[in-house]
């Protein structure tokens, strides 16, 4: 279809009736695209078993956030081929073509045989299954952004694109509600043996509906004005990123914006996910409810940060979030830990746990292809220490001596098969892990934690916390990245900066974070990814960039 003839508002209606039905299209559609990427990320430790069975459990739960991770990775080669076919064929085309590659994609996900039944092949397919995913969701948001964004009048640029902003988190919501109500339906049981397949296959009857209402749908009038008068471009990668110009305020959006935004919106959602269910040992419907219900309150918080940045701009919101953010991370996953697992907070402070090893012994707890053996007294215990979530600090000794762990004031000598092999080395093995898992529980370490000692409210209320700072940095970014470019680039060029941010400085956070923490045995050491990103996007965008908010979109 010619733009001309799409250049009717949506099904006749003017005004405000049609400004509804673009942001609610546009907005649902979204919510559904979300939905389908972020299922992974709710269930990557299930699909850990499944897909990464061949590895040990620490390796394998970093491969399965790796595999998470993969969909982030491709997303600016995403926003490049469908940004460069926003800014020539037209906004809506687009994105009804991302919408229906994430739909079919997240569907077959569903119905892939595990890594018991047809081996390494699994875990290849559904890699390849996420990077449809992040290909797809690379020409959405963009699409989308600019499509409300071009609909919108002055003064209310801010409001009417922190609907699309809300869509990421109630994409993430409606991920945990379709799991959560799975999960009880089935019970925990079945839910990991085959009922997790069940949101994955759902997304099939979302797609049917989302590309229902994305039809209803016409061109953006900024759009069509501009290829009625002429000054479209049949090179929009060249112009965006070949002329200095542009893509100054390309990096700038990149650095000053979107690399701090990505962390935050991480941090304050995944992450603290991954931190309730693989390091603080919650029951995984518990922390799937304590995430939603954090959501739930947080989320219209998108819309007012929105509002307000067409009031009183929109850089400083961003960098304040992001300040904010970096400042009080610590403390909050700190006391999140003391609210959500009381026992295992007490336990750190009453009975620290060192390992005392010659460093030479030590390995790097992460084995991407399976082969690493990890078979030395120091790795023996620091991965059993990783998988249950304990922290503890690392004392070098002499080269020779012998490993100990000290567990408050109990010494327990390091793992030493003598000589054993085979079943009988494992065996072995497994008895020292038995021992050092009862000199644990001796001093207070808890193997899960217990749900009746979840202080919920105070957990839900520092999770709407960092739900908070995640509507600062993101409710008012849509806008800003719209006025920072022309029509005849916009698409092209606001999307990868976004996109490089969001998957690879916010997409590659979970994998990065656990990783720091099972090779420093700190559970919190992997925040300071975080805080530092944080950090610098907030000297950055506060020195470099000016606010948007009064710049004209039509040009």
């Amino acid at each position: 279809m010619g733009a001309d003839s799409q250049a009717a508002p949506a099904q006749g209606k003017t005004g405000r009736g049609r400004d509804a039905l673009v942001i609610g299209a546009s907005s649902l559609g979204t919510v559904f695209e979300w939905y389908d990427f972020y299922l992974y990320g709710s269930l990557a430790v299930i699909i850990t078993g499944h897909f990464f069975s061949g590895v040990n459990e620490t390796t394998g739960f970093i491969l399965a956030l790796l595999a998470f991770a993969a969909g982030f990775a491709i997303r600016p080669l995403g926003a490049v081929i469908f940004g460069r076919l926003g800014d020539i064929w037209g906004r809506k085309n687009t994105f009804l073509i991302t919408m229906l590659l994430m739909g079919v994609s997240t569907f077959v996900v569903g119905l892939l045989p595990s890594y018991e039944q047809i081996g390494v092949a699994a875990p290849v397919a559904l890699i390849v299954m996420r990077l449809v995913q992040g290909l797809a969701l690379g020409g959405e948001y963009g699409g989308a952004a600019t499509y409300v964004a071009e609909h919108a009048p002055e003064g209310r640029r801010g409001f009417y694109t922190s609907w699309i902003q809300t869509t990421a988190t109630v994409g993430l919501f409606l991920s945990l509600l379709v799991i959560l109500a799975t999960r009880t339906w089935m019970g925990e049981d079945a839910f990991k043996t085959w009922g997790w397949r069940i949101p994955f296959l759902v997304s099939l009857l979302l797609l049917g509906v989302s590309l229902w209402i994305r039809l209803k749908l016409h061109e953006s009038p900024t759009f069509q004005r501009m290829i009625s008068e002429g000054k479209g471009t049949k090179k929009p990668l060249a112009e965006a990123f070949g002329r200095w110009s542009n893509l100054k305020v390309v990096l700038l959006s990149l650095f000053g914006l979107t690399m701090g935004q990505a962390v935050v919106w991480y941090s304050g959602q995944f992450y603290a996910q991954f931190f309730l269910e693989k390091t603080l040992k919650l029951d995984g419907a518990l922390a799937n409810l304590l995430i939603a219900t954090s959501l739930l309150i947080g989320t219209p918080f998108f819309v007012f940060f929105g509002w307000l940045s067409d009031k009183i701009g929109r850089k400083w919101i961003i960098i304040v979030g992001c300040v904010l953010a970096a400042a009080t991370y610590f403390p909050i996953f700190k006391a999140i830990t003391a609210y959500a697992n009381p026992v295992l907070a007490q336990a750190e402070a009453s009975a620290p746990v060192v390992v005392n090893a010659d460093p030479t012994t030590c390995a790097f707890q992460f084995d991407p292809v399976g082969k690493a053996k990890f078979n030395t007294a120091c790795d023996v215990a620091k991965a059993y220490l990783a998988k249950a979530g304990v922290t503890y600090t690392s004392q070098a000794v002499p080269a020779g001596a012998a490993t100990t762990v000290q567990i408050g004031g109990v010494s327990l000598s390091g793992f030493d098969p003598q000589g054993a092999t085979g079943k009988a080395f494992a065996a072995a093995r497994k008895a020292w892990e038995a021992d050092l898992g009862a000199q644990l529980k001796a001093a207070g370490y808890p193997a899960k934690a217990d749900a009746k000692l979840v202080d919920k409210p105070k957990v839900i209320g520092l999770l709407a916390i960092l739900v908070i700072y995640v509507t600062m940095v993101y409710g008012p970014i849509a806008a800003m990245l719209v006025e920072l470019f022309p029509t005849r680039i916009r698409y092209t060029a606001m999307s990868l900066p976004y996109h490089i941010g969001n998957g690879w400085f916010g997409g590659f956070l979970p994998t990065t974070a656990f990783a720091i923490v099972a090779a420093t045995g700190d559970i919190y050491s992997g925040l300071w990814y975080p805080v530092i990103i944080a950090s610098v996007t907030a000297v950055i965008g506060g020195l470099f960039l000016k606010d948007t908010r009064h710049n004209p979109i039509e040009d």
